[in-house]
């Protein structure tokens, strides 16, 4: 018998200085048995990053042709597609493929070893953005994880501030690929 996901309910209020974008979500995320509480956050983080009506979260670790969370326009393009982790390199080129911006959010100890074996593959992907975030800041975003969880999450100047009640996690995503210009 396979193991189903676990439900999480976030209820999440987002004031996002740089995009002037300001609103409150409340989202279920379903957890895939093998997906750590950390996975699970960076994926909540990449959210509260890039948060609009039409942003949604993907069947993740459970579907390989999808994104863990995707945006699509009206006409079911997709504009925004968005991992976390170490996808390999086929997935992201595809992804590239199919989508108007590709967005990766690394953050495990692996990264950088992952990163030096990718970059140059990667380098022909104009619409791709690998960013980093250091593995003790993920650990300590994994402290907030919880069945039901009300978060506050506040973006300036590219730091990131997500809270709880009880905690508070600074995040400072280091950009390792922008997008061609």
């Amino acid at each position: 018998m396979a193991l189903k996901a676990t439900i999480y309910k976030a209820d999440i209020q987002i004031a996002d200085m740089d995009r002037h974008y300001y609103g409150d979500h409340s989202l279920t995320i379903a957890r895939h048995p093998s997906e750590t509480d950390e996975r699970m956050m960076v994926r909540l983080f990449a959210f509260a990053l890039h948060a609009h009506e039409a942003l949604a979260f993907g069947k993740g670790l459970s579907a390989e042709d999808e994104p863990d969370l995707w945006q699509r326009d009206l006409t079911g393009a997709i504009e925004r597609w968005i991992d976390v982790g170490l996808p390999d390199e086929k997935r992201l080129l595809k992804a590239c493929g199919r989508a108007a911006e590709v967005r990766v959010y690394s953050y495990s100890a692996n990264s950088g070893i992952w990163w030096k074996q990718m970059s140059g593959k990667l380098d022909r992907a104009k619409n791709l953005y690998v960013a980093n975030i250091a593995p003790d800041t993920s650990l300590a975003l994994s402290k907030l994880a919880a069945r039901t969880m009300k978060l506050s999450c506040s973006i300036q100047e590219g730091q990131v501030w997500l809270s709880d009640d009880q905690h508070s996690v600074q995040l400072e995503p280091v950009t390792w690929k922008n997008f061609a210009v």
